[in-house]
């Protein structure tokens, strides 16, 4: 009897040490994240799931577990880098967006007629053919996509143009246009010390550093809510759940985030 006693206590006991263990491992290193929106197609598409590698700019303040951090908030930190695809936590609500790095502190980001200027200087832009998907919903909030050669009735084929985007620093990657919408032109942003901006790749569906945070947009984000680097697709759900598997999409495993 005491043989079986004991044996379910350390049964209980490598349970307890294996979750807090997990735990552990999720607050330093790893964030599961699970894209809800098309704001980054196609790079990223509704129901990818990754992992965010938190140590790829040191830990933020509010991660910093048992109070083991510096007074700044950084351990090993590394800067992050134009053209990084970045998990953060939004200035106002909090909630996490994921986007790519467009202005670095001290650039001059702007939009003319759906052309980045960074500095000054034209972004340079390569066609790259068209994106293609189906019109229907997509993912658990059963979005609709939205196409360059709308209206598209349910069942039919939605189109963007596609195009690579060289960002100054050699980041290479592609970008979607759906047509002129309203932050294709913008005033001129700076960003501020200590702060990024951050943009989509879908460009035309997608409120980011764009769009003023009094206008639910994200504006700029301070660097203490970056959470971390996205590097790498795991596995792509195109249904409405990550636990439907005969909706995964065989393409995606372990995709390289560009």
């Amino acid at each position: 009897m005491e043989h079986a006693k004991d044996g379910i206590f350390e049964t209980i006991k490598t349970i307890v040490y294996a979750l807090l263990i997990a735990g552990v491992f999720r607050t330093l290193f790893f964030q599961p994240f699970w894209i809800p929106s098309g704001s980054m197609k196609d790079t990223l598409l509704i129901g990818d799931f990754l992992f965010v590698n938190k140590m790829a700019y040191g830990y933020s303040q509010y991660s910093c577990p048992f109070a083991i951090c510096p007074i700044s908030g950084r351990l090993f930190a590394s800067e992050p880098e134009r053209g990084d695809v970045v998990v953060f936590r939004h200035p106002v609500s909090k909630a996490d967006f994921i986007k790519r790095l467009i202005g670095l502190p001290g650039d001059r980001v702007q939009m003319k007629d759906g052309v980045l200027f960074i500095n000054g200087e034209p972004v340079k832009t390569e066609r790259d053919g068209i994106f293609e998907e189906e019109m229907e919903p997509q993912g658990p909030q059963r979005l609709m996509p939205r196409c360059a050669n709308g209206p598209v009735g349910q069942g039919g084929i939605c189109e963007k143009e596609k195009y690579i985007e060289t960002l100054p620093g050699g980041h290479a990657h592609s970008i979607l246009n759906i047509g002129n919408g309203p932050t294709d032109k913008t005033p001129v942003f700076t960003v501020p010390e200590g702060h990024y901006f951050f943009m989509g790749d879908n460009r035309d569906n997608s409120t980011d550093s764009r769009v003023s945070q009094l206008a639910r947009g994200v504006g700029f984000v301070p660097a203490e809510n970056l959470i971390g680097r996205a590097d790498r697709v795991m596995f792509s759900s195109a249904g409405r759940s990550l636990f439907y598997v005969w909706t995964w999409r065989a393409d995606r495993f372990f995709k390289k985030i560009e």
